[in-house]
């Protein structure tokens, strides 16, 4: 079952959601979403970035995510009832652009509160293709009425603030949605029954680096969260009327803190996700895909992260934890050119020219952009436009790039890629 924006709308899901291929059942998406411009002072309908609402005044009453909510909701219920194993996929929209979410949780952020990226100058060893314009952003009509020169053109630092304090918020907003939905997990009792995954498509920059949006290889971008509760294994199963995800109003003040779950050190990647989630669910979990892998029926990429859900304290026993340097997560990214471009963060296939591809350790960062051809979809190595390299522990933030040293032979040989 599919409930709001879990495969990207249009072509990407082939217009249909990947239905009936993914879906038992019609996949739901919330009528509200087809209103994404907010009404202005002046009355009349704005394509802006920050577009905080009163829920009373927006058509229907209603937002995307609320509606998303409350039919998961009531998809639960209909499988509370039924004796089948289910799987439900919740795509909530926020905090995706344009920041449309119920105006009052501007007031958790307050303005005056709200700091700036701490590293908002683009850093001086940037390769101009690994930069993202973020065009997207410029096109909206309150970031066009900034008048900001292109490409680098810095945001002022007040629009800043509203920007990061509308994410926030609608990060808040999101938070009250899964805290709905989970309760209601609570308060049909299949907690203790259900594994439950939380999870995210990319990041968001945030002024890091003088960039805005996901448009490239950084941490900033390609980091999400992965979260999972595992019924007896993540926690305790719940005592009979005990509420294993009490829902939390962001609005009170809360006297008990919740106890923060088990972390993992490991590097992880999206594509562990199925196989995952097949083997805690007891099912046959394909083999990994060939290279090439055109003429297998059904594989799959990623590792399994079965060994973390192996015991309630598995943090204790070093055999399940591995060696986290032997972890790696992939990422890449297109450029139409080796300088910004208007198109630069989403060129079309034909127009791709040179493409980044990275790696992330749990010691470095390494990207390299190399020449691509669109029609052959082959990557050439032996073309480098470009590269970065930047140590996580003496350079977290990502804003020295130690590339054209790593090619003089100033580094160890087991760093230099």
């Amino acid at each position: 079952m599919s409930v709001g924006k879990v495969f990207h709308p249009g072509i990407s899901s082939n217009h249909s959601d990947d239905s009936p291929y993914s879906w038992s059942v019609p996949p739901y998406h919330p009528s509200s979403e087809q209103y994404e411009n907010t009404k202005g002072p002046d009355g009349e309908l704005h394509a802006n970035l920050l577009c905080p609402v009163d829920v009373a005044d927006v058509p229907e009453g209603t937002l995307p995510d609320k509606q998303s909510t409350e039919q998961a909701v009531r998809l639960l219920e209909k499988m509370k009832t039924s004796a089948s194993p289910f799987f439900l996929a919740v795509g909530y929209h926020k905090p995706h652009i344009p920041f449309r979410y119920p105006k009052e949780f501007q007031r958790l952020y307050p303005l005056e509160n709200i700091t700036l990226a701490p590293d908002p100058q683009v850093p001086a060893g940037l390769p101009p293709v690994a930069y993202n314009p973020w065009m997207d952003i410029r096109q909206r009509e309150d970031v066009q009425a900034l008048n900001l020169s292109v490409p680098y053109g810095p945001i002022p630092v007040d629009f800043q603030r509203k920007i990061r304090q509308s994410y926030f918020a609608s990060v808040s907003y999101l938070d009250t949605q899964v805290g709905q939905l989970l309760s209601a997990l609570d308060d049909l009792q299949l907690a203790n029954s259900t594994i439950v995954v939380f999870t995210s498509d990319h990041g968001w920059a945030l002024g890091e680096h003088g960039e805005w949006a996901k448009y490239s290889n950084f941490d900033v971008t390609t980091r999400v969260p992965m979260m999972f509760y595992v019924p007896g294994r993540t926690a305790l199963l719940p005592e009979a009327g005990e509420k294993l995800f009490p829902y939390i109003n962001p609005f009170d003040s809360v006297s008990e803190l919740m106890e923060p779950g088990r972390q993992a050190v490991d590097l992880v990647e999206l594509v562990s996700l199925f196989p995952t989630l097949a083997g805690l669910a007891g099912l046959h979990v394909p083999p990994r895909c060939p290279i090439p892998s055109f003429h297998v029926q059904l594989c799959r990429e990623g590792q399994s992260l079965l060994k973390h859900f192996r015991f309630h304290d598995s943090e204790e026993d070093p055999a399940l934890r591995g060696n986290p340097r032997e972890s790696i997560a992939y990422s890449q990214y297109p450029r139409p050119a080796d300088s910004p471009q208007w198109n630069s963060d989403k060129p079309s296939l034909k127009d791709i020219k040179v493409m980044g591809y990275s790696i992330r350790t749990i010691d470095y960062r390494y990207t390299v952009w190399v020449g691509f051809s669109p029609h052959e979809f082959l990557a050439n190595f032996s073309d480098v436009h470009a590269g970065e390299l930047y140590f996580v522990d003496s350079d977290p933030l990502q804003d020295h790039n130690m590339y054209n040293d790593s090619q003089g032979g100033d580094l160890p040989r087991s760093l230099t890629p």
